[in-house]
């Protein structure tokens, strides 16, 4: 089955400051391993409304973000926090990294493309629903899940996220939302220091699951299949959401896992089945991580592919 890759442009435009790992060249590198793919189809992306992002986000949360932009002079930047800054353009970045999801979302809905991935910067999954963090502004697969919810009126949604990072923000739409699983897979300790093993949220409906530095890929795989898919199994999600972080590959300069291509390729398969079983094989997945720009673009185009089934 081909993959729709829902693109967004505007994430080149999207400027930090020297020295941040989470930089335009992370969009480009991931741009060109996927166009080395023969089967996918492209679409760009398109913004996301104030409407649609305050499914997740606070009102405030959102005009804090969209003024700070707005008010970033010319070559300089807003810093929201230590490590998240914004410049004029970052707006269209991350208007178009949610507004791509939420498209991602309508297509599958629509058929006859039943899985996407979007290519779009910054990330998300740390973005609380008042609080920019981790390089995030707006919570993309967060917004996604509850336009499924709301707009396509679908029962339940599972975010799968296997970002090193725990996704903090995103856990927070499962502890106010029964209709959201959410299973996050993260070296621990590390940033942002959630995600606590055997934590199952308010409604219990949140899976943590963590791995110590230096952790196998052998390891990472026996507990997302022995813990994770029969989760999602009980779950039977009607869409399936992935954070697809890249950050656990083992060149990686801000994790110590050691997961490989051939491990990406493998956990898109497992997801793939699960979309299959329970969600009419509705399967959208999001950017999130990645650093080692080599290795991340080796990476996701692995996982495009095993989203496509193809060998």
């Amino acid at each position: 089955m081909s993959v729709l890759i829902v693109d967004s442009p505007a994430s080149a435009g999207h400027n930090v400051p020297p020295d941040n790992p989470e930089h335009p060249g992370r969009y480009a590198a991931v741009r060109e391993a996927l166009k080395t793919l023969t089967g996918p189809q492209w679409i760009e992306s398109r913004s996301a409304t104030r409407a649609e992002l305050e499914r997740f986000h606070t009102a405030d949360h959102v005009e804090r973000v969209l003024v700070a932009c707005a008010s970033a002079q010319a070559g300089e930047w807003q810093g929201l926090d230590w490590d998240t800054h914004v410049q004029q353009s970052s707006a269209a970045a991350g208007l178009h990294a949610a507004g791509g999801a939420l498209e991602a979302v309508d297509q599958v809905m629509a058929g006859p493309v039943r899985r996407a991935f979007c290519l779009a910067r910054p990330p998300g999954h740390h973005a609380e629903p008042n609080r920019v963090m981790g390089f995030c502004l707006f919570n993309s697969v967060a917004i996604a899940a509850e336009h499924a919810l709301q707009a396509h009126g679908l029962a339940r949604a599972a975010i799968i996220d296997i970002d090193v990072h725990h996704g903090n923000g995103s856990q927070c739409l499962a502890e106010n939302n029964e209709n959201v699983f959410f299973a996050s897979l993260h070296q621990a300790p590390l940033y942002p220091g959630t995600g606590r093993e055997g934590e199952t949220g308010l409604n219990g409906n949140v899976l943590n699951l963590t791995f110590a530095d230096n952790a196998s890929a052998a390891h990472w795989r026996q507990r997302f299949e022995a813990e994770v898919m029969p989760a999602l199994a009980r779950f039977a999600p009607d869409i399936v959401l992935v954070s697809a972080g890249f950050d656990a590959h083992e060149a990686d300069p801000l994790g110590g896992l050691n997961l490989t291509e051939t491990d990406y390729r493998w956990v898109a398969g497992q997801i793939r089945t699960c979309a299959d079983k329970f969600a009419e094989s509705r399967l959208v997945s999001v950017l999130e991580g990645g650093y080692d720009c080599p290795a991340l673009g080796r990476a996701a185009a692995a996982f495009v592919s095993g989203l496509s089934g193809a060998p």
